[in-house]
């Protein structure tokens, strides 16, 4: 039960303090989840982010969900999803009250600027700690360059990116290991 109160807490945390949708939840998911609480690896956190941008539905209730089964199975999941969207139903609640009276103020237009400027730095922030993990030999940076290329001047699915993408390793990896059995066989 503790660490059912837990998971529902660390994600309540994320979910009232991250502003800009999923992407902007890494960098909290990484100080909560990684280097906080110790539940994911750095490539553990970026596996769930991919396959949970790959699936319907919103990617920090999807990442929420793997996360609480790793730690508590079904009921792991289902606390940890509520956790991750109770502050943000709260503040919509509260929001959609009032917010109508006050969008038009310049203070408030300037503060939605501010915070997507900070946003925008905290996504970078953590693009760079992956990229480092991530980016390892030449194959993952023609990779890389690939689906960059694709995700910006095409309509492909970001689903299709990931799954492509995860193709190719795959393929690397059989093409690397057959050259090393010849390789050792000769």
């Amino acid at each position: 039960m503790r660490m059912l109160f837990q998971l529902f807490l660390s994600f309540a945390y994320i979910g009232a303090f991250t502003f800009g949708g999923g992407y902007a939840m890494l960098p909290m998911f990484k100080r909560v989840l990684v280097e906080k609480h110790g539940w994911l690896t750095d490539l553990e956190m970026t596996d769930f982010f991919s396959i949970s941008q790959c699936l319907p539905g919103v990617i920090a209730i999807n990442s929420a969900v793997f996360v609480g089964h790793r730690q508590k199975g079904a009921a792991g999941s289902i606390v940890s999803a509520l956790g991750v969207a109770f502050p943000s139903v709260v503040i919509i609640i509260i929001l959609a009250a009032f917010i109508s009276n006050f969008a038009e103020y310049p203070a408030v237009q300037s503060a939605f600027v501010g915070i997507r400027v900070c946003v925008s730095v905290l996504i970078l922030d953590t693009v760079v700690k992956l990229w480092k993990q991530a980016i390892v030999d030449k194959l993952a940076i023609a990779i890389f360059a690939v689906v960059f290329l694709v995700s910006v001047f095409t309509n492909v699915p970001f689903a299709a990116l990931v799954v492509a993408s995860g193709a190719c390793g795959i393929a690397i990896s059989k093409l690397r290991s057959r050259k090393l059995r010849k390789g050792g066989a000769e």
